[in-house]
């Protein structure tokens, strides 16, 4: 049996017993009807803000797991939803260990340990109570028809079997009024799944990777329901043992577009497929491009 299937929880190699894993599932009570989006966040202060209060808005629970920020973002969190009026929608955790880097340091890791990504990401959707889930990282923002589509969807998935795919589009930004959305790359990642046995993660080569059923429905959203926050100015492979191996594994093609995006931009080049946009005045680029450039664009959106 792989061990990351055991029917019981997981024990981490490294003895932390108040970090083993035990199946939601298995809790008394069992998982509630609903959804909730998981972040795992480390240092994701500026881009809090413009994620949680849509996110709060179209799911049942918001989870923040921080993993060791020094920027303040669990209180930024804790501020943003209590001023959206939704605090008690956030539920908020800890996970002290050092995380390998995706690529050679998680290929590294034993898939046991406390420091490896699949580890990680068990012990996090461990901590999840209802029968719904979405991946969700720190600085993925949905736009006016994202939220509403997520929403809408709380619902619909209910107890079926449904694997739900979100597009999403890299958007890069340099200053408060000013950025760049690249619409040049097709991105539908699974980033909805229901809570149970048939749905943990497994170590893959460069990353983790969440099993899935044969039989199981997957539905895809269309473009410009989310933008994922990209800061010129800030390191954005960070999580990264070495962004220039994205050159030579054909599973990166997606990391290699927002390098080659990132490094370009900062080079002051607007490659082919990227939209240079700027703010009206008084309006933040974020809100302007998910409240108004995205959903004002014209359908279907023109991608890739």
């Amino acid at each position: 049996m792989n061990a990351i299937r055991h029917p019981d929880g997981l024990r981490n190699l490294e003895g932390h017993a108040d970090f083993d894993i035990t199946w939601p599932w298995h809790r008394p009570g069992g998982l509630r009807a609903g959804s909730t989006a998981v972040l795992r966040v480390k240092d994701e202060a500026r881009a809090l803000p413009f994620v949680l209060p849509p996110l709060l808005r179209a799911c049942d629970e918001v989870l923040v797991v921080d993993n060791g920020s020094s920027d303040g973002s669990p209180e930024v969190a804790a501020e943003t939803a209590e001023r959206a009026g939704l605090g008690h929608r956030l539920r908020q955790s800890t996970y002290p260990f050092a995380v390998a880097r995706a690529g050679a340091e998680h290929l590294a890791t034993h898939e046991l340990s406390v420091h490896s990504l699949s580890y990680f990401y068990n012990w996090c959707f461990a901590q999840v109570a209802t029968r719904y889930s979405w991946k969700w990282d720190g600085d993925m923002v949905l736009t006016t028809e994202g939220e509403v589509s997520l929403g809408d969807l709380a619902w619909q998935v209910g107890d079926v079997q449904s694997i739900i795919r979100v597009p999403r589009h890299g958007l890069y930004l340099d200053s408060d009024s000013h950025g760049y959305l690249d619409l040049g790359l097709r991105n539908a990642e699974e980033w909805g799944y229901p809570v149970g046995p048939d749905f943990v993660f497994t170590k893959a080569f460069e990353w983790e990777i969440r099993s899935t059923p044969e039989q199981c429905r997957s539905i895809g959203l269309p473009h410009g329901l989310c933008v994922e926050l990209k800061f010129l100015d800030s390191d954005e492979f960070a999580h990264w043992t070495d962004p220039e191996s994205f050159a030579t594994s054909f599973r990166n093609k997606r990391k290699r577009r927002e390098w080659a995006v990132f490094q370009s931009l900062r080079q002051g080049v607007v490659p082919d497929g990227v939209h240079e946009i700027t703010a009206p005045e008084g309006v933040h680029i974020v809100d302007h491009v998910t409240q108004t450039w995205l959903p004002r664009a014209p359908r279907p959106l023109q991608v890739g």
